[in-house]
This record gives C-alpha cells, structure tokens and sequence, in this order.
C-alpha cells in the first residue's frame, strides 16, 4: 500500500508538465550560461552542469526557486541567486529551458583515486548498519536517474556542487526531496563520506 502511494505521489508530480521548445529555450538561456556554461557544462565548480539533465527534473527545479522566492523560503527550494534568476519567467520559459539543457550533451567526469574506496562502497551498497540506502537504488548504476520517478542524472556532476546539496539536505536547509528521502540518507553520512560520494559520482559515466 505504500509503495502504491508512492507511485501515485511520483505521478502527480510530473504530470502536470507545460511542453518545452528546445530552440527557444536557447534563446532563452543567454543569462544562464555564465553561470552554468552555453552548452549547459559548467566549468565553475560550485555550480551544477544542466546538460543532459531530466527535461522534468529540471523544469520542476525551476517552478520550486520561484516558489522559494515567492514564499520566503517556507517552500520550495530557497536560493538567493536563482530566485533573481527565476523572478520574470513563466512557466513556459522555464519549459523551454529544461528542454534545451536536457537535449544538450553532458561531458563526463573524474573520480579521483582517493574517493573510490567509500564512495564506491556507498553508490553501491549503502550501509545496512546504519540504515543508509544505496544511491545506486535511485540514481541507478552510472549515475542516470530515472526521468519518470523524478530522480536526477548525477553522473559527471561538479564535486563542490554535490557535497553542498548533500550537505544542505543533511542539514535541513533544503527540503524539496520526495518524502524526504535525500534529508534520511544525508542525515547518516559523515563530512568524510559526503566528500567520497561528491567526487565518486564525477566519474559515473
């Protein structure tokens, strides 16, 4: 029965998706590649590469900064620079840029050597000790996620972008995950694991 909920939560929440135009969402991004580069790579580390992304995963990004703009932070996702980002678009904006950026091409990453050993053992197994459940589960075995489920492609992400959204959900600070299921994980990992997983998932690919 909850997993039946579950799936009918997961359809509620990406039905209700305005149909993006991937040309005009490039005319549209012009703002955005300085922050996340013209083809959706960002080449600064703090912030996240779009390319290749779940057109859904992120139109619903975008919809939850501009209510976390429009609430105080109360809901949605809270964030000072993407709220100015997100102020003036519409829906259909935000639909246009969610589909050019997913019809882009993602460059692969790096895992450093360092970071294999427990980042590998996370991605993979998670820690039934301590009730941590395997990324691989929701982000499945190279990192793509599920565009249906809402589970986002984190293969070649940035490491610095990573570790803060891992630790922003460890520490409550963001909040828009499905049932909170990023905030249960987070919540168990160590700054050393965070840091292994941050850089493991570079070089998923």
């Amino acid at each position: 029965m909850k997993r039946l909920a579950l799936l009918l939560t997961l359809f509620a929440s990406f039905t209700a998706f305005a149909q993006g135009d991937a040309e005009a969402g490039k005319a549209k991004s012009a703002t955005c590649a300085a922050c996340h580069g013209a083809d959706g790579n960002s080449v600064i580390p703090a912030n996240p590469s779009l390319a290749g992304q779940h057109e859904k995963y992120l139109f619903k990004q975008l919809k939850e900064f501009k209510l976390g703009m429009t609430t105080g932070g109360e809901q949605g996702r809270n964030n000072a620079v993407m709220a100015g980002m997100v102020a003036a678009l519409s829906e259909q904006d935000m639909a246009d840029l969610a589909a050019y950026y997913a019809s882009q091409t993602a460059k692969p990453g790096t895992t450093p050597e360092s970071s294999i050993e427990i980042g590998r053992e996370l991605y993979m197994a998670g820690d039934q000790e301590r009730g941590i459940a395997a990324c691989i589960a929701c982000h499945g075995p190279r990192g793509n996620g599920t565009a249906l489920s809402g589970f986002p492609k984190i293969s070649g992400q940035n490491a610095d972008y990573m570790k803060a959204q891992l630790m922003a959900f460890r520490d409550g600070k963001r909040n828009n995950d499905l049932n909170g299921m990023m905030r249960i994980v987070a919540q168990k990992l160590s700054d050393k694991e965070i840091e292994a997983i941050s850089n493991y998932v570079g070089g998923l690919h």
